[in-house]
């Protein structure tokens, strides 16, 4: 009588093995006819080639030239004239619209990352997009998480920063926002 196989219950969903492979048994509920489609079972996974550091700077950064471009007209300074009670005169007072600018850009990241694939423009053109940690497609609220945690970040001090230093030092090359969402950025 030999020893019952290990746990593997935590073992790498990425490296394309089964924790079930090599026990000469299907896992609970996956005989023939049953579970996933071809191609998602059980050690027939296709293999996800995380997308490079590099690129996805790239990326990031073609994408943040393309919403200041499309936000420059709401990002400009303009002035309000109000009546100053206390002197009894008008005052000139500026106001900028980054609120408006801000929203833009939410928009831009959220709807072509839940509705084009998975991809913005700067992802398209270095072959990136933005999938789910089983590797579908990314959902419409999972976009929406993705993107509010990370502009909370980016608006609070410096955590936008060290959001962005956590896909360097992840084993998944995931920054914060892609933990909270459970997202991953993949090649095309």
């Amino acid at each position: 009588m030999g020893s019952p196989p290990p746990d593997n219950s935590g073992s790498n969903p990425w490296s394309g093995q089964s924790p079930y492979q090599g026990y000469g048994a299907e896992p609970p509920g996956q005989g023939p006819g049953t579970g996933p489609p071809p191609g998602w079972g059980y050690g027939t996974e296709p293999p996800i080639r995380l997308g490079g550091r590099w690129r996805r700077l790239f990326a990031g950064v073609l994408d943040l030239v393309i919403v200041g471009i499309i936000s420059s007209p709401f990002s400009y300074d303009t002035v309000n004239t109000v009546w100053e009670t206390t002197k009894n005169v008008l005052v000139r007072v500026p106001v900028q619209n980054t609120l408006l600018a801000g929203l833009i850009g939410f928009l831009y990241y959220w709807l072509l990352t839940a509705f084009w694939n998975g991809q913005t423009l700067g992802k398209k053109l270095f072959g990136l997009r933005v999938v789910d940690v089983s590797g579908r497609r990314v959902g419409v609220g999972q976009a929406a998480i993705r993107e509010l945690v990370a502009w909370v970040l980016y608006a609070t001090c410096c955590l936008g920063w060290i959001n962005l230093a956590f896909i360097l030092f992840t084993r998944r090359k995931q920054a914060i926002h892609d933990m909270a969402a459970r997202t991953l950025v993949v090649d095309s």
